[in-house]
């Protein structure tokens, strides 16, 4: 089952290489994968939605499922599955970005990506649509770059959603119980 998840991987891998890559792409890719860096658009975006108090919920849903992907990804299953990077694996291919020094699966780029996409879709449907495929440029552009494999790239779509999902879900219900504890003190 993992050979053929590796075969399906390196196929796909190689056919972007071999047939997708042209000197516009290999210009825009490095530049929308760098959006992706550390989750840093989305925390900006995250940042400027808590200054908003009428956009202040959903900037703290989406701060929350970032830090449910930073738990979930970079702190645990990075590390634990420790998986190797096609670019340190195929060292022939020519990077252009410089080579990640953290494991591949999943890929962080796309969980934090479609995580916060996700809870603006959720919360506003016009800015979500235009998140998501930012978030689906992003995730390309680890393919594109052979930093990533497919796989890493599903897994951290799924994650992120995943992660969307519970922050959205989970902080109306931490909201009300930080109340009655506030309500109920003396």
């Amino acid at each position: 089952m993992i050979s053929a998840i590796q075969n399906i991987d390196t196929f796909i891998l190689n056919f972007i290489q071999n047939n997708l890559h042209s000197t516009f792409m290999d210009r825009i890719m490095p530049v929308v994968t760098f959006l992706g860096n550390n989750g840093m658009v989305w925390i900006v975006i995250a940042i400027l939605l808590v200054i908003s108090k009428k956009y202040r919920t959903t900037g703290l849903m989406l701060i929350g499922a970032l830090v449910i992907c930073l738990i979930i990804g970079n702190l645990t299953l990075k590390p634990v599955i420790a998986r190797a990077r096609p670019c340190w694996v195929n060292t022939s291919v020519h990077l252009l970005v410089s080579s990640p020094k953290d494991y591949s699966f999943p890929s962080g780029h796309t969980m934090s990506s479609f995580a916060a996409a996700v809870v603006l879709f959720l919360r506003n449907k016009k800015l979500g649509i235009w998140a998501l495929i930012v978030a689906a440029l992003i995730s390309f552009s680890r393919l594109y770059l052979y930093v990533h494999y497919p796989s890493d790239v599903a897994a951290g779509l799924i994650l992120g959603i995943a992660a969307a999902y519970l922050s959205v879900n989970a902080l109306p219900i931490i909201r009300n119980m930080f109340n009655k504890i506030v309500r109920t003190r003396p």
